[in-house]
């Protein structure tokens, strides 16, 4: 059976492609079917009201979540979330609801009795005729298998393809985020290792389409933020192209700082907003950047020295041959980076 909480005045939309009169004036009854008929878990939620409570669930939700009707009713979708869920992609999910925009992405989330699973997510707005906001629709797939799957062909495949000369800058980065990443459970580490090696694939993505020339500055910082909205963030400066061997490292640079500002610092705020400002210095072949947070939370005592700032201070110092200076602030992180146009 459908599960329902008492939902807000009726959901309207556009009529469907074909139908009669009387489908038309049937298809909320309709739509409740097929949501309760389908293998696929779904649920709805409702913007409207306190913490967007779920307002809708279907038997297959249910199923895979292992909660009964009760105890899901009314309470927001975050009691799937656990000790390893990874905080990017709680915060990639916070902002395409603050944004009313669709989400899609893969995060770890945990049953009632406490087994994980990995949850291929898929969030869509639902407006009324008038274009205002009045659900949020969810589907659930659980992929935990097929994720096993490609952790050992993905590992595979790019052991294959990133053996030559262009991989030896690549694999010295994955080598220093192995070591570097640190994490108190195995879920966990596995997330946060699987995060920055993809903020690294996406670096070598853009080069790979470029045919390894030079990548422009503000594309590499761009797809770093792409994922957490963009309408709090200011990118400012002239147009600086970077070689292979600073693109791919400072590309991880940028993961660091981006993951740190979407879940601890100012764009985990309703009100934080970010500014990013670069220059050249053509005589000394130098690249200066400010990363300014405001509105943000005041910083934990240990967030100066999480791993994050590890793997910045090392990919910075060791390997770009420059420098990383940070101002942890009450309103946000203020910090300046200092790099050769091209490292040794």
């Amino acid at each position: 059976m459908i599960v329902t909480a008492k939902p807000s005045a009726g959901l309207k939309g556009d009529a469907p492609a074909a139908a009669s009169p009387q489908g038309v004036a049937d298809r909320q009854a309709l739509a409740l079917i097929a949501v309760e008929r389908t293998r696929m878990p779904m649920l709805v939620t409702d913007p409207r009201q306190l913490d967007n409570p779920i307002v809708l669930a279907n038997k297959a939700f249910l199923d895979l979540s292992g909660y009964g009707a009760e105890e899901i009713l009314g309470r927001n979708c975050r009691f799937l979330q656990g000790e390893g869920t990874s905080l990017l992609a709680v915060a990639e999910i916070r902002a395409g609801i603050a944004e009313h925009r669709e989400v899609n992405v893969e995060i770890l989330n945990y049953r009632k009795d406490g087994s994980a699973f990995w949850n291929l997510l898929h969030i869509s707005p639902i407006h009324d005729d008038s274009g205002r906001l009045i659900y949020f629709f969810a589907s659930q797939v659980d992929v935990s298998e097929r994720r096993k799957l490609e952790v050992l062909e993905a590992a595979e495949r790019r052991l294959l393809k990133e053996v030559d000369h262009r991989a030896l800058n690549v694999l010295a980065v994955v080598q220093g985020i192995v070591r570097l990443t640190r994490a108190d459970n195995a879920a966990l580490y596995a997330t946060s290792v699987e995060r920055r090696v993809q903020a690294l694939a996406k670096a070598h993505a853009i080069l790979a389409r470029r045919g390894w020339k030079d990548v422009p500055l503000a594309e590499l910082i761009e797809m770093q933020i792409e994922p957490f909205g963009t309408q709090r963030v200011a990118l400012e400066g002239p147009d600086i192209l970077l070689s292979a061997h600073v693109a791919q490292p400072l590309a991880l640079v940028f993961h660091e700082l981006i993951a740190n500002t979407a879940t601890h610092g100012a764009l985990s705020q309703p009100n934080g907003v970010l500014r990013v400002q670069w220059s050249e210095d053509p005589e000394q072949h130098r690249l200066t950047l400010a990363w300014d947070e405001s509105g943000g939370p005041a910083p934990a005592l240990e967030r100066p020295s999480g791993f994050g700032s590890t793997i910045i201070g090392a990919i910075v110092g060791r390997q770009l041959r420059g420098r990383f200076d940070a101002d942890w602030r009450t309103s946000g992180l203020r910090a300046q980076l200092t790099i050769p146009m091209r490292a040794a």
